[in-house]
């Protein structure tokens, strides 16, 4: 019965997109294995749920199937775990004395849920207010896909973005909008095609009600948070 009941505990956790911390959770021995080594592991493991389900894989179609969703996780999807594919966000001098907010809005977030392992697919909004420091604009979209390329939680992916860009920037005052699909939801479930999930996180001066007015102006979001 105890576990029973516990399995009901981590069946609702997922239900209710419910996270359980802002970094992502990795075991200590989490890149003990090589890339390779992981894709050969993984690749056994999707030919058992296939056969499990009933599939023949001798079929044409399917016999490369485990290999190619192996490779897939290592390489693409899950490619935000690798620290060695964190991008290098070069920052330079704010020679231009820009004072105001920059914002790169209409980030395109690929992403999977980590409760169902299906697609989150949205657009990211970030900002941020120069500290002396400027960092280029494509690494802004970089560091969205590498925190993206991971099983996630939307919340989570927020806050990550921001503390990031807070750090690789050394300033608080960074803001990040989320506004995505969760395919957990619109395929599954209660399979609602028309809802999406928007998050939200401001640091610094963006916690003050003007410049987070002005952000959201800026994005054309118009949201109460």
């Amino acid at each position: 019965m105890k576990f029973d009941k516990k399995i009901d505990e981590l069946e609702s956790l997922g239900e209710n997109h419910v996270g359980t911390s802002s970094d992502t959770p990795m075991r200590e021995d989490a890149f003990k294995l090589t890339n390779e080594e992981k894709i050969d592991i993984i690749k056994d493991d999707v030919q058992h749920i296939l056969e499990t389900l009933g599939l023949d894989l001798t079929d044409d179609s399917l016999k490369g199937t485990p290999n190619r969703v192996a490779k897939m996780f290592v390489k693409e999807i899950f490619g935000g775990l690798d620290p060695s594919r964190k991008p290098n966000a070069s920052t330079f001098d704010n020679k231009y004395q820009y004072g105001e907010m920059l914002v790169e809005k209409n980030i395109t977030v690929y992403s999977t849920c980590e409760h169902h392992l299906l697609p989150i697919v949205g657009k990211a909004h970030v900002a941020y207010i120069s500290n002396g420091t400027v960092v280029g604009l494509s690494k802004m979209n970089r560091i969205v896909d590498y925190y993206a390329k991971r099983p996630q939680v939307q919340e989570r992916l927020t806050i990550q973005i921001v503390k990031e860009l807070q750090e690789v920037l050394n300033t608080d005052d960074v803001a990040c909008v989320i506004d995505a699909k969760h395919l957990c939801v619109n395929s599954r479930g209660i399979r609602d095609t028309e809802s999406s999930t928007i998050t939200s996180e401001f640091g610094g001066k963006f916690k003050e009600k003007e410049t987070k007015r002005e952000f959201l102006d800026y994005i054309k979001l118009d949201t109460s948070f």
